[in-house]
């Protein structure tokens, strides 16, 4: 079974539990609808990448983990498409949730995927309840103030942002939580993973930037020119376009230089080098390898 497709699985029956199914059906299907079909899941296959580099000796504890840091990210996408933040009218190629269903069932949503996040991390945690700790602390501060995706999104309502400030929190946290979770669901320390995440995320959201000045919007399932639309930071328009692909090599030589010792370190490599080949947006090159 594949990454993806493990993911999947474990999405597709966590979702079908009681937890989720047995409230108001429309929010149900809100919560669905945000979570399937889902996207490239680069966010939990990193978190099981960095298990099985670690030993994944864990599954189920993995795959929580894994699908935890995915329905936060999720949550985070419909909140960000809400009016009152990009106003966006699609995500992943289809209508973004509060267009399908309304705001009110979309802050309902987003939040109602927040807190099941917690609960597939506790599910997953019951064959070895002594990784749930560590686990929780790396996904808490992965959410909260003042480094997480709240605060990312709450750098938008603020009059001035570095671009270093923004991207940490904004995309960072999520991948910082990847890398330190798949390390804590495998019974690793996750602190020496944390660099590995910063890095890749800083990476990852140059790359989105980049996109969101170049890329194709069909291809992309989302609109573009959004951060010049609402006056955020982007490295493209920072560092202009050649700059940015120089900052994104610089970004991703740093990126391998954090894998920390391990069993797993050269699949994990191949790993990275995969995904960061899949960036950017085609007739743009990326020489690092």
């Amino acid at each position: 079974m594949s990454d993806l497709q493990r993911i999947e699985q474990a999405l597709s029956t966590f979702l079908a539990g009681p937890q989720a199914s047995d409230g108001p059906p429309r929010l149900g299907e809100a919560i669905r609808y945000a979570v399937f079909p889902g996207g490239a899941r680069i966010r939990p296959r990193l978190c099981l990448a960095v298990a099985r580099a670690c030993g994944d000796d864990a599954p189920a504890v993995a795959d929580g983990a894994a699908i935890a840091i995915e329905m936060l990210h999720c949550a985070s996408l419909v909140h960000d498409d809400l009016p009152c933040f990009d106003d966006a009218a699609t995500r992943r190629g289809k209508p973004a949730v509060h267009k399908a269903f309304g705001e009110r069932l979309a802050v309902l949503g987003g939040d109602g995927l927040i807190v099941l996040a917690f609960q597939a991390l506790a599910q997953a945690c019951r064959s070895r309840p002594d990784r749930l700790a560590p686990l929780m602390a790396v996904v808490t501060r992965s959410v909260g103030t003042p480094h997480g995706i709240v605060a990312g999104q709450a750098w938008e309502c603020e009059p001035f942002v570095t671009l270093s400030q923004y991207q940490r929190a904004k995309t960072g946290a999520l991948f910082a939580a990847a890398t330190e979770a798949g390390a804590a669901a495998a019974g690793a320390s996750p602190e020496p993973w944390r660099l590995l995440g910063d890095r890749l995320g800083e990476a990852y959201q140059m790359a989105d930037d980049i996109r969101d000045v170049v890329g194709d919007p069909a291809l992309l399932g989302k609109p573009v020119g959004q951060d010049a639309a609402h006056g955020r930071p982007n490295g493209a328009g920072e560092y202009g376009l050649d700059g940015a692909v120089s900052k994104l090599e610089s970004l991703l030589a740093g990126t391998l230089a954090a894998i920390p010792p391990c069993p797993g370190a050269e699949q994990l490599r191949e790993h990275v080098l995969t995904e960061a080949r899949g960036l950017l947006p085609a007739g743009v090159a990326l020489r690092a390898a």
